[in-house]
């Protein structure tokens, strides 16, 4: 296929543009971690979690495990410490032993996979739909969203930059759930249908919490200089927010046993055992009058 001009041309010109705006990886400094091999690492991390789920693996055999959560683990331990070193050397983070990090992380995984069967089985008891827990583990967006932020927290909580922000965000692209791993979250939290759902860095959710599609728990203001106040609201236990809410702000709380109906907006605080509820729209239904037509053979 004939070029219409000397393609060195194209190429001179993004050379150019390389030097004078960067946001070039591997071009002098420190290199970036990558995202495919985060992401990679992101699966040994959920077959740590949930074997057999995730992957072609006959668990059934008693000889087969140990040598699979043995791979799964020495791929982690490698890969995962190569990702952070380059985030703490590119962001020049200080303090930060990524190896110490990676071991506590594995060390932690029996713990989550505690948490994450009681995720498990709020969403199979909330969900009249779901037949069984495996069928939630294997065919729910809202438990793989909650495995990764489980494992992102960890990391969030070990002050190391870029990966955990990179788990949330690789997960976020499969399943439209949008967690923060900065976001604290408490125990048999359910998400359902999930598409939409958007958690703040600064959010702290309690127990036995339910959300819904298109959930929004945001920040009234996004200025740069609030980076480092709590800007997103706290819903205290047994909270449901239905599809379509939007609850905003750091001072706003949700009190216990309360009830945020479908395409509500709130920016301030409501007391314990509340139901707040959007004005219900009119619906008008028109019955359309059409004529059939008769027709004969």
């Amino acid at each position: 296929m004939p070029f219409p001009e000397p393609v060195h041309k194209i190429v001179d010109a993004l050379l150019a543009s390389y030097n004078q705006v960067g946001a070039v990886n591997h071009a002098g400094g420190a290199n970036l971690p990558s995202m495919e091999a985060v992401d990679a690492l992101l699966d040994d991390l959920k077959n740590l979690v949930f074997p057999g789920f995730y992957e072609t693996l006959e668990v059934d055999d008693p000889a087969v495990l140990p040598y699979s959560t043995a791979e799964h683990v020495f791929r982690v331990t490698k890969g995962l410490v190569t990702e952070i070193r380059k985030a703490v050397a590119f962001t020049k983070t200080r303090g930060v032993d990524a190896e110490a990090v990676v071991f506590r992380l594995l060390k932690t995984i029996p713990q989550v996979r505690e948490l994450l069967q009681e995720d498990v089985a709020a969403m199979l008891e909330g969900d009249p739909a779901a037949q069984s827990a495996e069928e939630v583990i294997l065919a729910y967006p809202g438990v793989e969203a909650i495995v990764v932020h489980r494992l992102a927290h960890i990391l969030y909580e070990g002050n190391i930059p870029l990966i955990p922000r990179m788990m949330s965000e690789l997960i976020h692209r499969k399943t439209g759930i949008d967690i923060h791993p900065g976001a604290t979250i408490g125990r048999r939290f359910s998400i359902d249908h999930g598409t939409g759902v958007v958690v703040g860095e600064t959010c702290v959710i309690g127990n036995d919490v339910k959300l819904y599609q298109g959930v929004t728990l945001g920040a009234l203001s996004v200025k740069k200089c609030a980076a480092s106040k709590k800007r997103h609201p706290t819903l205290e236990d047994h909270v449901t927010i239905y599809s379509g809410a939007t609850i905003l702000g750091g001072d706003t709380v949700i009190g216990r046993d309360s009830t945020i109906g479908g395409n509500v907006w709130l920016t301030q605080s409501v007391a314990a055992s509340s139901i707040v509820s959007a004005k219900p729209q009119e619906n008008v239904v028109a019955q359309r009058n059409f004529k059939v037509a008769d027709y004969s053979i």
